[in-house]
């Protein structure tokens, strides 16, 4: 029998992917987006999912979660900026915090009673390999990154004696869209003459947009773990990526 399964920032990338392939699979998937034209666009696109608009930042779209008898809450919603700190603006880097890290929280707060109320559950959060590595121009979003690596850690301790599971998974460079908005997005915050940040742009862009995978990978990774008896605590994709990048940075 399949599973009730929501996730956020369903519209694009590992959401979409793993949205269908769960779909395929046979489980109720509830796809959600931030806007309600995102929401439509796929319900038109894919009219055999069900879609509803969700703004991790919004209190009551959040709350509208909790009665929706979700059995595996996959956390996907995120924003990326990168850029140097000294001239990021501050509402970008609260955008971050607000979306990638406390949207996340606010999430499994909503479906958490829900699931320790039916003794079973599931959460899996999507970190990266930004949660475990940082560079120069990648703080504002290896913070966000870095703070859910202990959310997950922390919250799969306090939930296993109810029975639910938490993990995460960390993935690494896919081409979804997402690294190439970041990358090509960093100009916006060099200051004029900031040759230094200029080379480390062209570093980061390389290292990140240099050979990006299928994400299909991590897509069928999320499907696999929601069908999983048991997980591991993380899972970093593509195997050796740590190992890799480490090497580099």
């Amino acid at each position: 029998m399949g599973k009730t399964v929501l996730i956020t920032g369903a519209g694009s990338g590992f959401g979409k992917a793993a949205a269908i392939e769960l779909a395929r699979r046979g489980h109720n998937v509830i796809a959600t987006t931030e806007t309600q034209e995102q929401a439509d666009a796929l319900s038109a696109e894919l009219p055999d999912l069900t879609t509803m608009k969700l703004d991790v930042t919004d209190a009551g779209d959040v709350a509208s979660a909790a009665s929706l008898g979700v059995e595996v809450l996959i956390n996907n919603a995120g924003v990326g900026v990168l850029g140097p700190m000294a001239t990021v603006p501050m509402d970008k880097v609260r955008l971050s915090f607000e979306v990638n890290v406390l949207g996340m929280v606010a999430m499994s707060q909503a479906v958490i009673p829900g699931m320790r109320a039916r003794g079973s559950g599931r959460i899996i959060n999507v970190s990266s390999i930004a949660g475990v590595l940082a560079s120069p121009l990648g703080s504002p979003y290896c913070m966000t990154k870095h703070a859910v690596e202990a959310f997950t850690k922390s919250l799969r301790g306090e939930l296993a004696p109810h029975g639910i599971d938490v993990t995460k998974v960390n993935p690494g460079p896919y081409n979804t869209g997402f690294n190439d908005r970041m990358v090509n997005n960093i100009p916006t915050y060099i200051d004029e003459g900031d040759t230094n940040a200029t080379e480390t742009h062209a570093f980061v862009t390389q290292i990140v947009l240099g050979d990006q995978l299928d994400p299909i990978e991590v897509a069928l990774t999320l499907a696999d773990l929601t069908e999983a008896d048991e997980t591991p605590e993380e899972t970093f994709l593509p195997a050796g990526i740590r190992e890799a990048l480490a090497a580099l940075l």
